[in-house]
Order: structure tokens, then sequence, then C-alpha cells
């Protein structure tokens, strides 16, 4: 009898798990330092699912919407570097590996799958971390991208003003569905 509670107790905790999260907060900034300057930039517009059965991941950042602090630097970004209007989005489409959705303590785990920028899709392991806070979790992730990786071209008269590399922060609460 105590096992058979055990057994129903242990299935109602799994189903109990929210199977579907849909990011109700999310930001994705960047930092690129230079030797010139230093550029900076944030986005709060990030459509984000994560199935925590599956550990399917998925992101949709779109390109327009991320925020500098000088408004030449946005126009720069958008029209020279990016183009937002060719390329309006960057997506991720994945899996989480590590997470174990009964645990509620924070937990180390690597996004693996692929990442399209500027219409370039190459496959790649970002480490972070998840934590589950009853129906919430937060995902955090800190990894770098490599511009020419994504055919982002830096012209030679500004190769101190731009990094080669560039510094990419992401932060995403979600909400069971």
């Amino acid at each position: 009898m105590r096992n058979a509670l055990l057994i129903i107790f242990c299935i109602q905790s799994y189903w109990g798990v929210a199977q579907k999260y849909i990011a109700d907060k999310g930001t994705v900034s960047f930092f690129s330092h230079a030797a010139i300057e230093d550029i900076a930039a944030e986005n709060k517009k990030v459509g984000s699912i994560f199935n925590s059965i599956t550990h399917e991941l998925v992101f949709s950042i779109p390109i327009s919407e991320f925020r500098f602090p000088k408004a030449l630097m946005q126009e720069h970004f958008n029209e020279k570097y990016l183009e937002s209007d060719k390329y309006p989005t960057s997506t991720f489409q994945g899996k989480l590996i590590g997470y174990d959705p009964l645990v509620e303590k924070q937990q180390s785990v690597t996004a693996n799958g692929q990442l399209t920028i500027h219409g370039v899709t190459r496959k790649v392991e970002v480490p972070g971390t998840i934590e589950r806070s009853g129906e919430k979790l937060i995902l955090k992730s800190k990894f770098s991208v490599t511009l020419e990786n994504y055919r982002i071209t830096i012209p030679k008269l500004l190769w101190q003003n731009i990094a080669e590399q560039v510094e990419v922060s992401v932060l995403v609460s979600y909400k069971a569905q």
C-alpha cells in the first residue's frame, strides 16, 4: 500500500510540472569592446518557447528592436552591419541539455542547436543556467559570437571601433502554459 501511494505521488509530481513554457519577459543584449569605443545594445522583444519534457528550445529576436545609447549606432547597426530590412530576425532552435524538470534549484545547462544571424545558420553550443521556481523558469546565458562567422563585415576603416567578437547575454523569464 505504501509503495502504491509513493508511485501515485511520484506520477502526480511528474505530471504537475508544466511541459510548455513561454517567455513572458526577456532581454538579449550584446557588448563589444574595441580600442576606440565600446558598443552595447539591448533588446526586450525576445520571443521564446521551452518544452520541459522534450527539452526543445526556440528563440526569435527581431533585429531592429536592439536599442543603443546613440541613435547613429543603431542606424549603422541596422543598415550597414545586420541589414535588418533584409534579415529581420535572429533565431535559435535546439535542445537544452542537462535540465531536470523536477529540480527547483539552479542547474547548469547547455543549449545545443542552430543559431541564425544575418541569414547564416551555424551549429552552436551555448552554456547557461536555468532555475525553476514554482510555475516559472529563469534562463541565463553569456556567450561570444564571432561576426565573421555570420558574414557581418567590418570596414577596414572601422576595425578599431568594432570588435571581431561580441559578448551576448540572455536573460529570459518563462511562464508555464
